[in-house]
């Protein structure tokens, strides 16, 4: 079933249509409408399905590309929000209503990454990227403890909204950055000397340099959406052109140049939260908009969820 958006691509700057950014899909494919607001889609290649969080009901579901079936991936999940893979293929997941990070392990059981900054409870975990050293990053806005809408209401021990960083080895969670309104959407460059973080409550996407102990800097601003009405910033994407794909809530997806600059956008009928690249080739962008989850393949093609230098997946041969 497709979209009834009558005009999928828009275009600001002549990089867009240079860079196949137009190629592909003319309208959005729905795959599944019937969520109170979805959230944290991911492909999992191993299992040819995409996973996603429905918060307000407090499941995950999963759609299966062989058959297109939708069926429950967890229930009382946790109010889960952004989900990823780690190096190993295993699920990182961040439960707001549980107010920790987790990983699913091979056999399915879950094993707690952090639930505590200092001795603090965490305030309701949001996004997660992994960096190859095994290391995860993951922003804690206070979005679910606001209300009992996506998570439980609650004070906040920590006081703050950060992003922080799990070290591999030995487990400890340290505080990267801060001074946010709420911090969201994370993601590495390709080259991992960057990370990216949006802030939905500032408005814009923060840009700090990462160093080699694994502090960051303090940080510049990438992009501004004061200038468009309705455009706030959720979870962000790279393409393998090194453009940088965000959700903007009621303003579509936006696409900036490695510049800084929003070469173009998608039209999305409903208000866009989150982001992924999947498919066989990674060229199928994935849109967790309020009620609905859409497609579109396009002709430009997603880095790895696993982190950036992770293997190809395998192309599927005839």
């Amino acid at each position: 079933m497709t979209s009834e958006s009558p005009v999928l691509y828009e275009q600001f700057d002549e990089r867009f249509r240079t860079g196949r950014c137009m190629n592909g899909d003319a309208s959005l494919e729905v795959l599944y409408s019937g969520c109170r607001w979805a959230e944290g889609p991911l492909y999992v290649p191993a299992w040819r399905q995409l996973i996603w969080s429905d918060i307000p009901n407090d499941r995950m579901l999963r759609w299966d590309e062989e058959t297109g079936a939708v069926s429950v991936f967890r229930r009382s999940a946790g109010h889960t929000n952004g989900n990823t893979l780690d190096r190993e293929g295993r699920l990182i997941t961040c439960e707001q209503g549980n107010r920790r990070v987790t990983r699913t392990e091979h056999d399915g059981t879950r094993t707690v990454l952090a639930d505590r900054w200092q001795g603090k409870r965490l305030n309701s975990p949001n996004d997660a990227a992994v960096k190859s050293d095994g290391s995860i990053w993951f922003s804690d806005p206070d979005f679910g403890i606001t209300s009992d809408y996506e998570g439980f209401r609650a004070e906040s021990e920590i006081g703050a909204n950060n992003v922080y960083r799990i070290d591999p080895d030995s487990g400890e969670v340290r505080l990267v950055a801060d001074c946010f309104g709420a911090p969201n959407g994370l993601v590495f460059s390709a080259d991992e000397r960057q990370l990216f973080v949006s802030d939905t409550r500032a408005g814009v996407i923060r840009v700090f340099d990462v160093r080699e102990d694994g502090t960051l800097s303090d940080g510049k601003v990438f992009a501004d959406a004061s200038g468009r009405a309705g455009a706030r910033f959720d979870n962000l994407r790279f393409d393998d052109g090194g453009r940088l794909w965000a959700a903007a809530m009621n303003d579509g997806v936006h696409c900036y140049d490695p510049d800084g600059t929003l070469i173009g956008r998608l039209h999305v009928p409903e208000t866009v939260a989150n982001i992924s690249w999947g498919g066989p080739k990674r060229n199928r962008l994935f849109i967790a908009a309020e009620t609905s989850v859409y497609s579109v393949v396009m002709g430009v093609t997603g880095l790895h969820p696993a982190g950036p230098g992770h293997r190809p997946w395998p192309v599927p041969q005839p």
